[in-house]
């Protein structure tokens, strides 16, 4: 039995697609193990939406070939579509695999292990047709229900390496989680690069996660990042449903007008603003998380101030902030006003500390509100581990509890350790 090793850089889409590689790999009689033991075969899916992203991947690529230089290298990720040729010529790479071919690597590796020396060019291009998967490194199971993007935004490399906007059908997607519900997964993420234009022959974002919800099964929902500008208040009506959990990863990426016109974003900060309040307004305790890009060529000290107030006013309970990072090929790249990387440094900081207190006033206002934990791990002393409904990282100590179970729990104080959680108790 070969060991088979994998590397996961980026995105949830990501995270899917090895998910889905992985169960492949088990069926096929492959042992899969930790990325940082031996063995016959590493891929490594990578991410490249900033020079860091570039870094890490290029560090988990020499990590497995300093390892174990005789073991089989694949790569694959947005950087195999973004720096391919230099990905080709890197010594102890065998295989470059781009984004559209990448379900095709279990087929790869198995012609190789033929005695063939196939081209992965030579494999037909399929962004959907990946196994179920049941072998996955999470407890929840990723969906993936969309690829590609055409919004197009001036700081975004994603359209050149994900491609346009397609959506997978809705029936493999309705097959797909019911084959995962059958495999015992009781969370499903929905998942994709711009999951709120999903369109099937008609069938729209919010007419698919309405069939999702009427699927049998004890199981919820959990929606992945989405931009607001494929969001809409007669979706809200859907979180009224037990099955659909009240948490959005609602991507900002700034407070400032005109660095929103600028980023050719597709909705102004007003706007934004104005959808956070209804939603609000209709579920008081709905947690809200974002991103924010910091240093966009010409953003101004009223600009980053614009983004300040917004993060405070719309209290997200965590902000994920980017140091904007130039991308070859991108209309931001030959913009005017490119900040220097000190400037970011600061801006990210005070980002940061925005974001931890609003997570600590969130947190500290769900204290004594029941929510339903999915434990994820159990600890060997007995403190089971997971998320509440609203995205809320729980800590129960309880040795009766087991992975993969729900269990109906109330926040009872702040935890802070490595990152900020909460205590609760089970009912």
């Amino acid at each position: 039995m070969k060991k088979i090793a994998f590397k996961t850089l980026g995105c949830r889409l990501n995270q899917y697609e090895t998910d889905a590689l992985a169960s492949r790999f088990h069926k096929g009689s492959y042992e899969i193990v930790n990325y940082n033991e031996q063995a016959d075969i590493y891929v490594v899916n990578t991410c490249t939406v900033t020079n860091q992203s570039d870094q890490k991947s290029r560090q988990s690529i020499q990590q497995a070939i300093k390892g174990n230089e005789q073991g089989l290298m694949l790569v694959t990720g947005c950087m195999a579509n973004n720096h391919k040729q230099s990905l080709m010529e890197m010594p102890g790479i065998n295989y470059v695999v781009d984004n559209e071919r990448k379900s095709s690597i279990y087929s790869i590796v198995e012609a190789h292990f033929r005695g063939e020396n196939p081209d992965p060019e030579g494999f037909d291009e399929d962004l959907f047709s990946y196994d179920s998967a049941y072998k996955t490194f999470h407890t929840r199971s990723l969906i993936k229900i969309q690829d590609g993007c055409d919004n197009f935004c001036t700081f975004c490399i994603i359209p050149s390496v994900r491609g346009r906007a397609t959506s997978r059908p809705a029936k493999a997607i309705l097959d797909n989680i019911r084959e995962v519900i059958d495999h015992g997964f009781k969370e499903v993420v929905l998942t994709g690069v711009n999951i709120g234009r999903y369109d099937d022959n008609g069938v729209n974002f919010e007419q698919l996660v309405a069939q999702i919800l009427e699927l049998p099964g004890d199981f919820r929902v959990r929606i992945s990042s989405i931009e607001p500008d494929g969001f809409t208040e007669k979706f809200f009506d859907l979180f009224h449903h037990e099955k659909l959990t009240p948490h959005l990863h609602l991507c900002l990426q700034s407070g400032s007008e005109a660095t929103l016109l600028k980023m050719r974003r597709m909705y102004t900060a007003r706007e934004f603003k104005m959808l956070i309040e209804k939603l609000r307004g209709r579920y008081p305790d709905f947690n809200l998380t974002t991103d924010i890009i910091v240093g966009f060529p010409g953003e101004t000290d009223k600009d980053f101030q614009d983004s300040i107030q917004l993060a405070k006013e719309l209290e997200f309970s965590h902000i994920h902030t980017f140091k904007y990072s130039i991308r070859t090929g991108t209309r931001a790249e030959r913009m005017d006003g490119h900040l220097m990387e000190k400037i970011k440094n600061q801006r990210s900081a005070i980002i940061r500390k925005i974001s931890e207190e609003n997570k600590i006033k969130y947190f500290e206002r769900m204290i004594g509100k029941p929510q339903r934990m999915l434990v994820e791990r159990v600890t060997a002393d007995g403190v089971a581990r997971g998320y509440g409904e609203s995205y809320i990282p729980l800590r129960v100590k309880d040795k009766t509890l087991v992975r993969n179970q729900f269990v109906n729990v109330v926040p009872e104080k702040l935890y802070f350790g490595k990152e900020t959680e909460m205590w609760a108790k089970a009912l």
